[in-house]
């Protein structure tokens, strides 16, 4: 498709390269998202990929899973060679598969995160939240990110997992080093980090999955020992693959809902008409969580690789081609969401795309939803007059968007 629009989209649509971002983009993307989605919304990129940003493109990918593959060993081999540990995580992981390895490991893991087991959990995150906000009262003061928002699905995920909390310390930081490894650029150090993080995460999960083979949980809340047992029909999954998606639920758990837990707060800081409806009515919790992931999706970026040759919206692609689907992107097209660039917490319909569509949306979307609510909910209820007590410091991540620092004072 030929780039239209007036000479602004036309420049930011034809410089555009995942491979050389600008700082600008990681401030704020949504500019050159909006350029692209007027002027080229699928964009095809130097080295032959496509880039597309429509929400209505987006979600027939995401469900025609014969047609574009979430496999992703074609695309990884050539980032991180075939014999790295970041290869065989990331090509052996749920999130990163096609059927039978993906349904296999996303009926294991759902199994645990059924309607009555997470309503089962709110207590004990009631719990973990008002700890943490006791936590930083006596401080008056905080860092919204390490004192909070990544604080809690550490402690989450590492209950599914049943995780000792004495181990718990190196997780977020495995997890910060895996996921960053894929990022559209990777330096040497990044994938050193990563590899290193793999490297360390399996041998921890070896001893633990030894330990809680001899002494098995309760399958119905454990997701490891569900992981480990299998299905009914004996059905199992092997060591690399058991081991490798317990690296996953961790990861997929953890940043994501550390960003919009960071992110809805920090809205909440430049919006202050929007916080004032929060705290006149609570019960919008529901729909701002919503908005939050729409406005400012945690996860910006996901990828598929066309396994026929097809058309989309008469663009003809060809077998092999790789996708890059902008999330972020999808959830400000106007298209789809009237006045998308407004926040508007009461929103509805809000059919936002950040934890995807289709067969791969996220098997966890609904622990993080109250992940969301009992963390922004309760923090706007103790504190809502906090305010900014320096610069935040923005993540320079394109897939991933939040926070590495958001610090406040309470009031």
């Amino acid at each position: 498709m030929m780039p239209a629009g007036d000479a602004d989209t036309l420049e930011i649509v034809r410089g555009f390269s995942l491979k050389d971002l600008p700082d600008s983009f990681y401030a704020d993307p949504y500019p050159t998202y909006r350029a692209l989605q007027d002027g080229d919304p699928i964009h095809r990129m130097a080295d032959g990929s496509l880039f597309l940003t429509r929400h209505r493109d987006l979600e027939a990918i995401y469900k025609d899973t014969a047609r574009f593959s979430s496999d992703k060993k074609i695309e990884f081999a050539p980032k991180y060679g075939t014999g790295s540990l970041l290869y065989q995580h990331h090509t052996t992981s749920l999130v990163f598969n096609d059927p039978p390895l993906h349904t296999r490991v996303r009926r294991l893991i759902a199994g645990a995160l059924n309607p009555r087991a997470i309503a089962e959990m709110e207590p004990a995150l009631v719990a973990l939240v008002d700890r943490l906000l006791d936590d930083m009262e006596a401080k008056g003061h905080a860092d919204l990110i390490a004192d909070f928002a990544a604080a809690i699905p550490v402690e989450v995920i590492g209950n599914l997992l049943a995780v000792p909390h004495a181990d718990r310390g190196p997780l977020r930081g495995w997890s910060l080093a895996i996921l960053g490894a894929l990022e559209p650029v990777l330096s040497p150090e990044v994938q050193s980090a990563g590899e290193r993080a793999v490297d360390e995460f399996l041998a921890y999960l070896k001893q633990l999955v030894t330990e809680r083979r001899r002494n098995p949980g309760d399958s119905e809340r454990d997701v490891l020992t569900r992981l480990i047992q299998g299905e009914t029909n004996g059905e199992r999954l092997s060591e690399i693959e058991l081991l490798q998606n317990c690296i996953f639920v961790l990861n997929a758990g953890h940043e994501t809902t550390s960003n919009l837990i960071g992110n809805g707060l920090e809205l909440m800081l430049r919006y202050p008409g929007e916080r004032q409806r929060l705290i006149d009515e609570p019960s919008l919790i529901k729909p701002a969580i919503e908005e939050f992931l729409r406005f400012e999706s945690s996860n910006q970026l996901g990828n598929r690789r066309v396994t026929q040759d097809t058309t989309l919206d008469e663009v003809v692609i060809p077998e092999g081609t790789l996708i890059t689907l902008c999330i972020g992107a999808a959830n400000r097209d106007p298209a789809q969401f009237e006045n998308p660039d407004r926040l508007d917490i009461g929103r509805a319909p809000n059919r936002h795309l950040a934890f995807a569509s289709g067969p791969h949306a996220c098997v966890g979307l609904n622990l993080a939803r109250l992940e969301g609510r009992i963390a922004i909910g309760r923090f706007m209820a103790r504190f809502p007059r906090f305010a900014a007590a320096g610069l935040a410091q923005r993540a320079r991540r394109a897939r991933f968007r939040g926070f590495t620092s958001l610090p406040v004072t309470l009031t």
